[in-house]
């Protein structure tokens, strides 16, 4: 098994949540681009901002690593009119993958129409344009009947409305892993949380993100089933050394 190819190197930070100036921020993603280059990582995940640069590197060096981006991040509160032009511009600037995160909010407020009409309209627009489509449900803001109820949503959308072809390149996320929960609960992976969502999102894939630090926890998540692994990790679990970042 390749460990690397199931790995979005992730660094979703703004200079202002990373404390750093800008060019030192771009910097960072830089180096998180040369990694996943000489690792053979499957994805980079960066800030919308960050895919040009991300895909000039790409470019430059033949790599085959797929260029992702969030939208909606972190939240996932904006308007559906919002989500797809955020969505829209980042396909025209080159992302390979593009990882929403789900109206949670309204979901949790019973508003599932909103939540389905999303799903649909951003996966089709994801789809037509050959781009795979990840849905962050943030399970640590959820209850476990939210969790099932939620995958099992996006599940049904998908399944009701795309050609099985499509079903591979349409993700169901566990994390943004930057939610603030209570009383120091994991905000990311849990092994709780991902069983619940393979069992209710196939035959759709699950990607685990959130609070994978070692080469343990990623194959631990994999032992389970996922297909993708998010981690700002993604070097050090390689190389066998636990990170203590969130994400």
């Amino acid at each position: 098994m390749d460990l690397r190819q199931y790995i979005d190197a992730t660094y979703l930070k703004t200079t202002e949540q990373s404390g750093l100036s800008e060019q030192e921020n771009t910097a960072v993603v830089k180096t998180l681009v040369n990694e996943a280059i000489a690792e053979s990582f499957k994805a980079v995940m960066i800030r919308p901002d960050m895919i040009s640069l991300a895909k000039n590197m790409m470019s430059a060096s033949g790599a085959l690593v797929k260029v992702g981006t969030v939208i909606d991040f972190p939240e996932g509160t904006s308007t559906l009119e919002d989500k797809l032009k955020e969505a829209q511009q980042a396909i025209n600037d080159g992302a390979d993958e593009l990882d929403f995160v789900i109206n949670y909010t309204a979901f949790k407020q019973g508003d599932t129409a909103k939540v389905k009409a999303e799903v649909l309209a951003c996966t089709e627009l994801c789809l037509q344009n050959n781009k795979v489509v990840k849905w962050i449900i943030e399970v640590a803001a959820l209850t476990e009947q939210e969790v099932v109820r939620i995958t099992t949503l996006i599940k049904n959308v998908v399944l009701s409305n795309f050609d099985e072809k499509n079903y591979s390149d349409v993700f169901v996320k566990s994390s943004t892993g930057f939610y603030k929960t209570d009383d120091g609960r994991p905000n990311g992976a849990t092994v709780y949380a991902i069983k619940l969502m393979l069992e209710n999102s196939f035959p759709l894939p699950v990607k685990a993100a959130g609070g994978i630090r070692s080469y343990e926890d990623a194959l631990q998540m994999i032992a389970l089933g996922v297909k993708r692994l998010g981690t700002s990790s993604a070097k050090k679990i390689i190389d066998g050394e636990v990170n203590g970042d969130d994400y």
